[in-house]
């Protein structure tokens, strides 16, 4: 039945890859081919469905703003977090400046740039790269996850946007530190390479409580996890997160290098990997696949009937 379900759920997503369009603000991301499409499930007894390029190599880009969330949580503690971030949903572009220069020093939400660069200059004396980089592969039951060189190089190369919000942040007291390390720590967090089988792993351990299914090893607290994923139902689409809570009903987080993850509690984590985009900046073929697969297995967290 899930088989069934998430092979027709692939082949609906991979009808729409030719309506978006590949992220090119980033020339490296530019590169990639809006064809290719893949989706991964997980659930707890160790089952992995897949259909498409699920072992195509891409970078988290937004997505590392969850587990740099859920590090923060971890290690700074749930009030310090969210006395240098908000938890509202925007309602502006993830890379927008304008609520931040008008309504409110502390950014909106950890979802958007301004957001995830704070907590990432909360991390960022703790923390070197390489124990995130640990971090992360851990999270995503994927050893094999690296610095995309490339990518970083272009993220470097065209980000003066992202040091901008660092130094806003830094002239209105919230940003302490040195901004240009912690905008190079957040451009190579974004730069990791991941797979939709990486992201379907992280939803999983989300969907377990903070539990790697595998081992029984406890990579999250229930309130870290619950926050985190309160947080990308809330926020985790850029501006169309509310169109996506009521579309699909999941905790989901999108990046511009094609992935989606979502976490459905106690019963499975979905990646999906598809680099042509709709305007927000969301996969756009994941989206559809994601809406297939809620609708056809009652993923709705509003859903009455739960098959």
């Amino acid at each position: 039945m899930l088989q069934d379900t998430a092979k027709a759920a692939w082949e609906h997503g991979r009808q729409y890859l030719m309506q978006g369009k590949v992220a090119d603000y980033i020339p490296e991301l530019g590169k990639a081919n809006p064809v290719f499409f893949g989706l991964c499930i997980k659930t707890p007894d160790g089952q992995s469905i897949e259909f498409g390029d699920v072992d195509k190599r891409f970078t988290m880009q937004s997505i590392c703003k969850v587990v740099c969330l859920a590090t923060a949580l971890q290690h700074e503690g749930f009030d310090t977090v969210f006395s240098h971030v908000m938890m509202e949903p925007s309602g502006d572009a993830f890379n927008s400046i304008l609520k931040l220069d008008t309504a409110s020093n502390r950014p909106f939400n950890p979802m958007i740039n301004a957001g995830a660069i704070e907590v990432v200059n909360l991390l960022a004396p703790t923390f070197s790269f390489e124990e995130l980089l640990d971090f992360t592969r851990a999270i995503c039951m994927d050893d094999e996850i690296v610095l995309d060189e490339a990518v970083y190089h272009s993220e470097f190369a065209t980000g003066d946007r992202n040091r901008a919000i660092g130094y806003l942040l830094k002239s209105k007291g919230v940003l302490a530190g040195d901004v240009l390390k912690t905008v190079d720590l957040y451009f190579k967090l974004c730069s990791l390479s991941v797979t939709a089988r990486s992201l379907a792993g992280l939803g999983l351990v989300l969907a377990n409580g903070g539990v790697d299914p595998r081992t029984g090893i406890r990579l999250f607290s229930a309130q870290t996890v619950r926050t985190v994923k309160t947080l990308m139902f809330t926020c985790g689409m850029y501006d169309r997160s509310g169109e996506f809570a009521v579309r699909i009903g999941l905790p989901c987080k999108s990046g511009v290098g094609g992935g989606i993850m979502a976490s459905v509690e106690n019963r499975m984590g979905i990646g999906t990997f598809g680099p042509s985009l709709d305007e927000k900046g969301n996969s756009i073929g994941g989206g559809y696949a994601l809406e297939y697969l809620s609708r056809a297995l009652h993923l709705h967290i509003f859903d009455s009937e739960h098959s």
